[in-house]
Parts: structure tokens; C-alpha cells; sequence
């Protein structure tokens, strides 16, 4: 039986081609379409109205620039097999496969300390028993075991087919032009030297845009203080929800949403019992609001306030600073305790105080290495005159306070 491919038209790069009858299956697989369900930038679009796409979207984005950068590779000479081509394609197709409601903002709220890539890697697990072993090279290519490295660094590094997406991505549906790259141009120049990917010299300046497009979007997008804001205030209705319920409590949730609210579970709790990471995956964002619109009206009074601050867009005021925030954070606590009469215990909920930051180019993870004309090898911040400096590498930490607008 001839099985036909499908193409996908996406408004970032136009046609996405799908030839390979087993994507086609992983995509049409329930747990891959719940991806559809869940927003890529979390909370974002309550400040970029337009922000509402989806990891479904960046997925399948993420799998069309693969092939892109595995066709370039093959033209200079790389000998990639067909079977490792689609394994290299399911790998960043499966790679945010783990990611629970509003993406990054509950990461660890729900399924406490269990990251979303160890959740992706046990659910390609799952899947590669229920496909016959179909997964098995993916997987090796996505936990970084298979021998050929600059697979998994296409699918994981500091310049993967990820970050070329979501940058494209963000960028096109938030409107934030700063944060578009030439994806095209850096795909062009990649190459494989002694098993690593590289980036031919030529095409320094095409990466610096890269490095730099992805600090401005953190600086004006990813941890703008209002997105800042709203993503803190979900986590804390879901904190709320968890110690009401771990009180006696009985809130309302849809079965899905009440089964990690009632649970505290760890990584190995997945790994021996098969229903929790089937009752996982069948979470996302519309249990979480579904929920958040019902707890409104609930007799508890902080979890009511919070919930109607984010229904009705009433989110925290965020302060920024380099510098500790002590002063600001003791006053403002006295003058919200004082009018909304509440006690130390729950004083935490309506202002509290955090840290953020952010690394644009990270010299000790996996670096972006530049093969040299003259045949040497060099880091992207190493280069003569190259704007990705050891400054600019270096994290950028802000202290921050959010508290209640009263």
C-alpha cells in the first residue's frame, strides 16, 4: 500500500513537506495533537495579543528546519542514511512532546521537579513500545547516545532547529521584528568537522544576529514584567489549588486536572506506572482555565481574588531591578496586608519576591563553534572582533517583586 505525505501550509515558511508515512503517524498520534492545545509562549498573549500559536506549530517547525539543515549537510559531502535522516526528523518533531499546560509556566507547578525533556524521553519511550521499536534511533538521537553527536546537537544545542524556530516564530506572531533571524542563511552555512556541527566562517555574522536576536525577544518578550507577572500569578492559583486540596478541600477539575492536583509525583512514580503518564497527556491548557474560571466563585478568599485577577487581567505589578528590592518589598508588604486584612500566611500570595535571568550565549554549554579557512576550529566568542563577547556572555540576573494591584 502506497501511503501518501502530506504538506502543511505554515504562514512562518510556507509549505512543510511530510513524505515520511511514520511522521505522519506520530503526528496524528492523540498524544502529539495535544499539543495543538497548548500555547507556545505560556502567558504571552496577554501582552502580544497575537501570541496564541501553539507547540503543534513549533513542532512541526522544528521538524521542516531538520530536513532543511539534513538536505544542506548532504550537499557538502555528509553521509547521512535515510534511516537516520527520519530519526533525526522524529527526534525534533517529539522534542516538546513532554510539555504540560501554558508551556514553561508550569513546568514545575503541576508535576513538581520533573522537567519537560524528561517527560518528552519517557513518552517516546511509550510510544516507540506501542510503534514496534519505530522510535528507537529517535530516541537515541534525542538523549544524546547515538554516535553521530551533530544529530542530537541539531535537536539540542545552543544552535538547534528549536531555537531557529521559536525565535522565528515568536517573533512573527508577537510582532517583536528584533527577534527575526536569516534561518535560511545559518542552515547554509553548516557543516560537520570531525563529527561536531559546526558553522563555516563565512557565516559568523549570520549566527551573531542569531545570539542577539534571542537576547532582545528574552529582553522584550520571554521575560517581559507583565508575562512575568501573569505566569507567576497561574503558578500561585495552582500552588493554592494544591494546598486546598492537600487540606480536605474539594475543588472542581476536569479528570485530567484532578488527577495531578490530588498527587505529588516524581519522575520514577512516571517511569513504574504506565496511567500517570497517560492521564499527562491528556492535560492542557483548557483544564487549567477551565478550572481557573470556575475557582472565581470559590469560599476560599485567596484562591477566588487570584483567580478573578487573571480572568479579569488584573495581573501582579512587576519591579525590576539589578540592585535588591528589601526597602520597596517591605513597604509595599505592610500596605496590602494592612488593606486586604490577611495574615502572614497568606501575605505570600498578593507580593512576593523572585529572581530571573538569562544567559544569551552560555560558554559552558554546548558552544558554536566556527570552522576557520585555515583549518582551525574556534568558539563563537573567541572569534576577532566578534560581537558575542565574553560580556555580552555572561548571565544577565534581575531581582524582582510582584504584588497584587489593590
Amino acid at each position: 500500500m502506497i501511503v501518501k505525505g502530506k504538506i502543511i501550509n505554515d504562514p512562518v515558511y510556507g509549505f512543510l513537506r511530510f513524505p515520511e508515512p511514520e511522521l505522519l503517524q506520530l503526528i496524528e498520534h492523540p498524544w502529539f495533537q495535544r499539543l495543538r492545545n497548548i500555547k507556545q509562549m505560556g502567558m504571552a498573549a496577554l501582552v502580544y495579543p497575537g501570541a496564541v500559536h501553539t507547540r503543534f506549530h513549533h513542532s512541526l517547525g522544528a521538524c521542516h528546519l531538520m530536513g532543511k539543515a539534513l538536505d544542506e549537510l548532504k550537499t557538502k559531502g555528509v553521509h547521512i542514511s535515510n534511516e537516520e535522516c527520519l530519526a533525526a526528523r522524529i527526534a525534533a518533531l517529539l522534542h516538546d512532546i513532554g510539555h504540560g499546560p501554558f508551556s514553561h509556566a508550569l513546568e514545575h507547578t503541576l508535576v513538581g521537579g520533573i522537567s519537560h525533556e524528561a517527560l518528552s524521553h519517557l513518552i517516546m519511550m511509550r510510544l516507540n513500545a506501542e510503534m514496534n521499536g519505530m522510535l528507537e534511533k529517535a530516541i537515541q538521537v534525542f538523549d544524546h547516545s547515538y554516535h553521530l553527536k551533530y544529530l542530537h546537537q541539531l535537536v539540542s544545542s545552543q544552535l538547534d532547529v528549536d531555537r531557529m524556530d521559536y525565535l522565528n516564530r515568536d517573533s512573527f506572531y508577537t510582532g517583536v521584528s528584533e527577534g527575526v533571524i536569516g534561518y535560511d542563511r545559518i542552515l547554509q552555512m553548516l557543516t560537520v568537522v570531525n563529527g561536531e556541527l559546526m558553522v563555516e566562517e563565512k557565516g559568523i555574522h549570520s549566527i551573531e544576529k542569531f545570539i542577539i536576536a534571542r537576547r532582545l525577544m528574552y529582553q522584550q518578550v520571554y521575560l517581559h514584567k507583565t508575562v512575568l507577572g501573569a505566569e507567576q500569578l497561574l503558578i500561585k492559583i495552582l500552588e493554592r489549588a494544591k494546598y486546598l486540596v492537600a487540606e480536605g478541600a474539594i475543588l472542581f477539575a476536569t479528570p485530567a486536572l484532578g488527577y495531578f492536583l490530588y498527587k505529588d509525583l516524581t519522575i520514577e512514580d512516571f517511569r513504574n506506572e504506565p496511567e500517570h503518564l497517560k492521564r499527562f497527556c491528556e492535560l492542557d491548557d483548557s483544564d487549567v482555565f477551565a478550572a481557573i474560571k470556575t475557582w472565581q466563585e470559590h469560599e476560599d478568599f485567596v484562591l477566588s481574588n487570584l483567580c478573578k485577577m487573571m480572568v479579569l487581567r488584573k495581573l501582579y505589578k512587576v519591579i525590576l531591578d539589578s540592585k535588591p528590592l528589601t526597602d520597596i518589598f517591605n513597604r509595599k508588604k505592610e500596605e496590602i496586608s494592612s488593606k486586604l486584612h490577611i495574615n502572614n500566611n497568606n501575605i505570600s500570595y498578593f507580593i512576593f519576591t523572585g529572581e530571573t535571568s538569562n544567559n544569551t550565549y552560555n560558554t559552558t554549554d554546548e558552544r558554536i563553534q566556527i570552522a576557520l579557512k585555515n583549518g582551525t576550529v574556534k568558539d563563537i566568542s573567541e572569534i576577532d572582533y566578534s560581537l558575542v563577547t565574553q560580556t555580552l556572555a555572561r548571565p544577565v540576573h534581575k531581582n524582582y517583586i510582584c504584588y497584587a494591584q489593590i
